[in-house]
């Protein structure tokens, strides 16, 4: 009995090495991919949110500012936060249907596809960090402890991406139209997040509680105003912040799972 449970968690163990390994490597490989004959190669994840913010903060700056101290600072963290899950979601749609040649000759646990898309816009979102650090510089915003709930932010931020993209990933596989809405969905969600404009306008310019209600819990809402709260208010984010980004993670994880889990053994079928 001992030596059949030794044998299982062995088993286990050398199928999640070779799992990690096959996800370092597609990571790896799509990093490689994405620079692959570009003069400035990974530069452009530092110089990409740079320009994102000098035209956006000349554009909105005397639209939408609301009196935003350090307003490029505002845009920038805005900006890349919500680039890490658009990014992640964008690539995760084909994540099943791209690996289709992959799948059927290999034996390998599939959510590592999905997962892999979300690694890789997180390589690339901490890229565009530096650029974040180059406009501290400029407005001299030295950082303060509360920098550490970055990490934590952005973990969240991850796991939510995960849950994500398992779930458009396999929606993908039996519904082609997803890559196509998802693109008018990520647009909408744009607009819905305080990004370029600043939440308190709502309140003053006296909108629908429904409205307010509806920016308040859009997940997005919440990682982006965790990380300004860290990095520009250098400030802890409220508990209500907090804990709806931990409840989102959650939440996004366990339905992904469950979606996931439910159809990928139709997938074969399908691809």
């Amino acid at each position: 009995m001992a030596n059949s449970s030794s044998n299982e968690v062995t088993y286990a163990s050398s199928v999640f090495s070779k799992d990690l390994s096959i996800l370092r490597q597609l990571v790896s490989k799509d990093f490689k991919i994405k620079y692959r004959r570009s003069v400035l190669g990974v530069a452009w994840s530092v110089l990409n949110p740079l320009l994102m913010m000098i035209v956006m903060s000349i554009v909105f700056s005397y639209m939408f500012r609301h009196n935003i101290e350090n307003y490029p600072l505002y845009l920038i963290l805005g900006n890349i936060t919500f680039s890490l899950m658009s990014e992640a979601t964008r690539q995760s749609l084909r994540s099943i249907t791209g690996a289709a040649s992959l799948l059927k000759k290999v034996k390998v646990d599939r959510a590592i596809f999905p997962i892999q898309k979300v690694l890789s816009a997180l390589v690339n979102f901490v890229f565009s960090l530096v650029a974040v650090v180059l406009v501290m510089l400029w407005f001299r915003v030295m950082p303060t402890w509360h920098i550490v709930w970055v990490p934590l932010g952005v973990l969240l931020l991850v796991i939510f991406c995960c849950g994500l993209g398992m779930i458009l990933g396999a929606a993908v596989v039996f519904f082609r139209d997803v890559m196509h809405l998802w693109g008018v969905v990520l647009t909408a969600w744009n607009y819905l997040t305080p990004i370029f404009w600043d939440f308190q306008m709502l309140v003053d310019n006296h909108a629908p509680e429904w409205v307010i209600m509806l920016v308040r819990l859009n997940p997005m809402y919440n990682f982006v105003q965790l990380m300004r709260d860290a990095v520009l208010w250098q400030t802890n984010p409220s508990p209500a912040v907090f804990g709806l980004c931990v409840f989102w993670a959650l939440l996004m994880l366990a339905l992904g799972l469950f979606v996931f889990k439910k159809t990928e053994h139709k997938f074969i079928l399908y691809i």
